[in-house]
């Protein structure tokens, strides 16, 4: 007598190979969704830090125009300076232009600060958030253990594109 059952029917031997084709393309179109949605998070990222940039440049030319006008307005005021030390002055309307210019000298030197900060804040434009969920991602891959003692799956070649190196083998898995 032998110690394993003959299969009862032809359909039963037929159902583990469905069972795993059904599994394997269950995987793939999970991995395939997962890489859609890393994509689409990696768009989102970089799209909000380059509006950033964008937002901190327009700042930036904002506190130039400033900068301009106080210089263009200090130099009139010392037009309107030297005018005054002329002989036969009797005006002194340069303090009204040295006003303005500090005015715009403080407005420029705030949109500087401003502008600064948002470019600091969106600057380097790199998806952080996608590059770390896809390292979680290769690390839960490559840490589970795989049936039968072999070597754990590739990840697919789009997680093979982040900075952070793969692991050469998993744990335990000697040659």
């Amino acid at each position: 007598m032998s110690a394993a059952a003959p299969p009862s029917s032809p359909g039963e031997e037929r159902d583990g190979p469905q069972n795993i084709a059904t599994a394997i393309t269950e995987v793939s179109e999970r991995a395939t969704l997962l890489v859609r949605e890393e994509i689409e998070l990696a768009k989102a990222e970089i799209t909000e830090k380059a509006t950033k940039l964008v937002k901190g440049a327009i700042v930036g030319a904002a506190a130039g125009v400033f900068f301009l006008m106080a210089l263009i307005f200090v130099l009139v005021g010392f037009a309107w300076l030297l005018y005054y030390y002329l002989p036969g002055s009797q005006f002194a309307y340069f303090w009204g232009f040295f006003a303005m210019g500090a005015i715009l000298v403080l407005l420029g030197a705030l949109a500087g600060l401003i502008a600064a900060k948002a470019v600091k804040r969106g600057s380097p434009p790199v998806p952080s958030m996608a590059i770390e969920e896809a390292r979680k991602i290769r690390e839960a891959v490559s840490s589970t253990p795989a049936a039968g003692g072999a070597t754990p799956p590739t990840p697919p070649p789009a997680a093979h594109a982040s900075a952070t190196p793969q692991p050469a083998a998993a744990p335990g898995a000697e040659s």
